[in-house]
This record gives C-alpha cells, sequence and structure tokens, in this order.
C-alpha cells in the first residue's frame, strides 16, 4: 500500500484545527476554523477525488478521537465524505487507546514506525493519512510517506501546531501537481526524495540549467 498524507495548513505552517473552533483546542489553541471561509466546489471534488483512492486510514490518537466524534454525527445526505470516512478500515497509532469506538479499526500499538512500514508492504489502495501531524511528521522522517498532498489556507496565525520544525532531518520533495481553487486554496501534491537539496548561486545561467535537472 502507498502512504500518502493530506494536510491543511496555514502560510506560516499550522495544522491544527482547520475544520471548526472546537476541532482541537489543545495547548490554548483559540484560532480553529480557518480552512471553512476559503472551502468551495474546487475543494470539495478535489478532496474527494482522494478519498477514492483510500483503502484505509491511518491515524493519531487525537485525530482518531476527533474523527470518532465528528464524522458518526454527520447525517447530511448530500455530504460527499460521510459514508466512505465511517465505513473505511481505521488503523490507530496509539500506546495509550485501548477501546476503538469508530469501526472497523485496527489498534497498532507498537512502535510506529514498524507499524507503518508492515502495513506499507502490503498490497492495496493507499493507506491515508489525514492530519495526525505528528504521526505524519515522523514518517516522513523515516521515508515511509509516498506521497504529500498540502492544501494551503491564505491566512497566518502565528500560533498552533505545524507539521515541520520538529524533524531531525532536513527533508526534500518533488513537486507533482498544483493548482488554485477560486476561492484561494493552494493545492499542491508532493514526491518525497528525500534529503533536502542545497546549492551555492553561481548566476542565472547554472540556476536555469539546475531546474532543467529537476
Amino acid at each position: 500500500m502507498k502512504i500518502t498524507v493530506t494536510e491543511f495548513i496555514t502560510l506560516d505552517g499550522v495544522t491544527q484545527g482547520p475544520g471548526s473552533a472546537d476541532e482541537d483546542t489543545s495547548d490554548g489553541f483559540t484560532a480553529g476554523g480557518w480552512l471553512v471561509p476559503h472551502m468551495d466546489e474546487t475543494f470539495i471534488r478535489q478532496a474527494s477525488e482522494w478519498l477514492d483512492l483510500a483503502g484505509g486510514l491511518l491515524l493519531g490518537r487525537r485525530t482518531y478521537e476527533a474523527f470518532a466524534r465528528d464524522w458518526p454525527q454527520i447525517t447530511d445526505p448530500d455530504d460527499p465524505f460521510t459514508g466512505r470516512m465511517n465505513g473505511l478500515p481505521k488503523y490507530v497509532v496509539s500506546s495509550t487507546l485501548t477501546e476503538l469506538p469508530w469501526q472497523p479499526a485496527t489498534l497498532l500499538c507498537g512502535e510506529p514506525v514498524e507499524e507503518v512500514s508492515a502495513l506499507r508492504s502490503q498490497p492495496g489502495r493507499e493507506l491515508q493519512i489525514h492530519g495526525s501531524n505528528t504521526l505524519a511528521a515522523s514518517l516522513l522522517e523515516a521515508g515511509l510517506v509516498d506521497t504529500l498532498r498540502l492544501v494551503v489556507a491564505p491566512t497566518a496565525l502565528g500560533t498552533g501546531r505545524q507539521l515541520f520544525g520538529r524533524n531531525t532531518t532536513d527533508l526534500g520533495f518533488r513537486l507533482r501537481h498544483h493548482t488554485a481553487t477560486p476561492a484561494g486554496l493552494l493545492i499542491l501534491e508532493y514526491e518525497p526524495n528525500g534529503r533536502a537539496a542545497v546549492a551555492d548561486y553561481e548566476g542565472v545561467a547554472a540556476a536555469v540549467t539546475g531546474s532543467h535537472e529537476n
């Protein structure tokens, strides 16, 4: 299975609480709901197409608990995500949870990198991480993520939990797809490709030549 990460993120790198004010108030975060004003039909269509590729969800404890609280309560028959989110197999990485009320679900209580590596070696569709930025960051650093999808909102919060900044190894990515929505979201799809590339500037000609090699 391919491991894919989808993160909603602000211009200053915050991924915490994109969907509502009370989604995630940990560490005193009060700026939740920052993605919602920028959601539009283009974004909904893209998110639905991504979910079509999923064979399962890979979640950390915090995200699993939030999803388990919210998704079963959505009853809108026109919502394009609810049936699939509720029905997909969930693999939950946690050393503290003992019960998983949001089914179907499997608890992964061992070492996260080893557990996910074993899942990744199995055949199947995408195993998708939505949110769960602590888990996502550790798997990116371990080289276990095949695709990183970022939905960048045109806002900067100055506070909140971030995806990057905690890693101990620099990371490089190759841009595979990009688009902008009418409401101002930037949708980016990257392929991780090892360590971050660095070089000294040697003039325009060298820079242009180097750009064709990426």
